[in-house]
């Protein structure tokens, strides 16, 4: 039995349950209203009867008499007809009149007359009123006793009245009262049963026609997966609000208690919000120092609309890698060809030498060793020792050389020890040239970009500046889309096509305790001049020096 249809069920026989409890107690309270209504007519209608004058003139003289009345004198008396009558014109049962003995002098039954009644009067002669049920010869009824007492004086009571409502006429508007009771409960009951089917249409529509055990295994499920995935999580209902969120996405996104807020009103990106609203995924957004992608699906039920499911990946590891490999490729292929050009070069010599041109070979040779293995076409290469940096600093200068740019050492370089952090400073550097190298080919010619660097201990420090037109005031280099120093309005975002290398560099800096700045924003015909600090990045070799 699905959960709506046992709802359903519960909520029906809980009305139920109630409104028979409600039915019984108006019921029992519209008995005891009869009952007493017909106690309190009794009780006014014997009062009556007691006050009359005559009765009680009458019934003193009959209790002055020490002798029991005779009963054919009592038949047709003035009592008997008063009482008779007083019995007729009120629907009563019975309308007796008594002595200070009991003895019966008036009565609807002629043969009981001078007769002693059958129920108690010693109380109503005390000067009481009673009322009470009892069964009497005329049957159960409900009856006021009232004292009699003798005319112009309030001495002790004569006799009494009594009168009595037979218990069928008592409860004659008992059945009305029922059938209002059973109309109302019924109405009441039609009532809850719309009431509950009504109810069971909003939840099954409110719950997708989901029943509670799945509702439950669907929140475990969804509980395990977004806290069990390093990847963020949002969930859109269809006007934009936040219905979930995973630790990973407030911690990536760098939210603050975003469920039940508008998606755009949580300080998200530009391009973020532009992405969710168009539909379409949003790649390679830089958050802070991380580089983020975002996945927006839309989600339906049938032919439901539920809103949309954003996923968002931290790709800023993967963007790192990607520029160290792409860094240490291209240091690859320099040394690929340095080592081809050495070849070459031991070859040349080696022909000298088997030509038996000594002088030629040496001199050739010697040549060699001042000049380096390889001529790169950097001036100022000498200055760094480390055949990496040599490699590296030459790759850049020959894709620098094909955009019209010449790369060069400034003449405060000074480096003392080999690489070690080849991967970290390769990509750093690597991302400083790259971008000063379009902000050089955006400036006037002669472009060219410098670079200095200093060992300082085991820490590498780099400046490299170029000869772009500077950095727009008020623009920060380190978003996204701004990211080049000679940056325009038309050139604005195309470093790496993405504009992810100074945040990489950035991030990549901080995360061995350096960084990467802005020394000079430039301006008004100087371009721009980046520094960056990378600790652990240089080993010292221990060589010992002999004087």
């Amino acid at each position: 039995m699905r959960f709506a249809t046992r709802l359903l069920l519960v909520q029906l026989i809980t009305v139920a349950a109630v409104l028979a409890v409600c039915a019984t107690a108006f019921g029992w309270l519209g008995v005891r209203q009869l009952r007493a209504e017909s106690e309190a007519s009794a009780l006014n209608i014997a009062r009556t009867v007691a006050e009359d004058p005559e009765v009680r003139a009458l019934v003193a003289e009959f209790s002055a008499d020490p002798g029991t009345p005779d009963a054919a004198a009592l038949r047709g008396g003035d009592l008997d007809r008063l009482a008779a009558g007083v019995a007729g014109r009120t629907d009563a049962l019975f309308v007796v009149i008594t002595d200070d003995h009991g003895i019966r002098l008036a009565h609807p039954n002629a043969e009981l007359l001078g007769q002693v009644v059958s129920t108690p009067f010693e109380e109503v002669l005390e000067g009481n009123e009673v009322v009470d049920w009892e069964t009497g010869t005329l049957g159960e009824s409900a009856r006021a006793k009232v004292p009699v007492y003798p005319p112009g004086t309030a001495a002790a009571p004569v006799g009494e009245v009594s009168v009595g409502f037979e218990r069928a006429s008592v409860f004659d508007d008992l059945p009305a009262l029922l059938v209002s009771i059973v109309i109302a409960v019924a109405a009441a009951l039609g009532l809850a049963t719309l009431a509950t089917l009504l109810l069971r249409r909003r939840f099954e529509r409110l719950t997708l026609g989901l029943q509670p055990e799945e509702l439950v295994a669907l929140v475990q499920n969804q509980a395990a997966v977004l806290d069990g995935v390093d990847d963020g999580v949002i969930a859109l209902d269809p006007d934009g609000i936040v219905r979930v969120c995973n630790s990973a996405a407030e911690r990536m996104l760098r939210l603050d208690d975003p469920v039940g807020r508008p998606i755009d009103r949580l300080g998200l990106p530009v391009e973020v919000l532009e992405g969710l609203r168009s539909g379409a995924a949003a790649n390679g957004v830089v958050v802070g120092d991380r580089v983020l992608y975002l996945d927006a699906r839309p989600v339906s039920h049938g032919a439901r609309p539920l809103g949309e499911v954003v996923v968002v990946r931290d790709r800023t590891d993967l963007e790192a890698l990607a520029s160290r490999l792409e860094t240490v490729g291209a240091m690859t292929e320099a040394l690929r060809v340095q080592r081809h050009e050495f070849a070459n070069r031991l070859h040349v010599a080696a022909g000298l030498l088997d030509a038996q041109r000594v002088p030629d070979a040496r001199a050739f040779l010697g040549d060699l060793l001042d000049r380096g293995s390889v001529d790169f076409a950097v001036a100022g290469i000498e200055r760094v020792p480390d055949p990496l940096l040599q490699s590296l600093l030459g790759a850049k200068s020959i894709a620098a050389g094909e955009r019209g740019v010449a790369l060069r050492v400034s003449d405060d370089t000074l480096v003392i020890g080999t690489l070690s952090a080849v991967e970290d400073v390769a990509a750093i550097l690597g991302n400083l040239l790259d971008n000063a190298v379009v902000a050089a080919v955006s400036g006037d010619a002669p472009a060219w970009v410098e670079v200095a660097l200093l060992g300082d201990a085991d820490e590498l420090v780099i400046a490299v500046s170029d000869s772009g037109g500077g950095i727009r005031p008020g623009l920060d280099p380190f978003q996204r889309g701004a990211e080049q120093s000679g940056d325009t309005e038309d050139d604005a975002g195309r470093v790496h096509g993405r504009g992810f290398g100074l945040p990489l560099s950035r991030e990549l800096a901080r995360r061995v305790g350096g960084d990467v700045w802005l020394i000079d924003g430039g301006g008004d015909g100087r371009g721009a001049v980046f520094g960056a600090r990378i600790p652990g990045a240089l080993r010292q070799d221990k060589t010992e020096h002999t004087p």
